[in-house]
């Protein structure tokens, strides 16, 4: 009995912590924010994505290396760089979460520097899509990350705190 009290307590607690979160209604583009407290990012997705190509919009991609256009391989890069690790950011820059996500890629950027190479694809735009598919990611934000050889040897779904990234690094030798 005690178990199903708790498994119904608890998603009614982690509600309302979220709702008490400082959070904004609107959008930076002044529209309403879609989904309960605005998880779904801006209610006008096609007024963002045409902002975006017309490059006029305020909303901008992590300061990472920008992988929406790029089909390659993230392995098959310059061999020059020979990173130990690849970060992989899968979002959007609609996202609450995700947006969350952009300090702690700039503070492995800094910190690491040509040791992990980060990859951040949109997979809220058109080209993104094919991104979301090619890593069969169910939620946004997702982190993949690829040893030397391009081989995936780990994976966490939603926000991944500075701290917890450093350990998944730290498998495989980048400290």
């Amino acid at each position: 009995m005690k178990k199903k009290k708790i498994t119904f307590i608890l998603p009614i607690i982690v509600a309302l912590g979220i709702a008490i979160l400082p959070h904004s209604d609107e959008c930076d583009c002044g529209k309403p924010l879609a989904g309960l407290l605005g998880i779904f990012g801006c209610s006008d997705q096609q007024s963002h994505q045409n902002a975006v190509a017309d490059e006029g919009s305020s909303l901008k991609a992590p300061p990472v290396e920008m992988a929406s256009q790029d089909t390659s391989s993230p392995t098959s890069q310059s061999a020059a760089s020979n990173p130990e690790v690849t970060f992989i950011e899968l979002g959007s820059v609609n996202c609450i979460p995700c947006r969350m996500m952009q300090p702690v890629m700039k503070a492995v950027e800094q910190k690491y520097g040509s040791r992990v190479r980060i990859v951040f694809y949109d997979v809220w735009t058109i080209e993104g899509r094919n991104d979301a598919m090619r890593y069969n990611i169910r939620v946004i934000p997702t982190q993949v990350f690829l040893d030397k050889h391009g081989k995936e040897y780990f994976r966490h779904e939603g926000f991944f705190p500075l701290p917890e990234v450093e350990k998944v690094l730290a498998m495989k030798g980048v400290r």
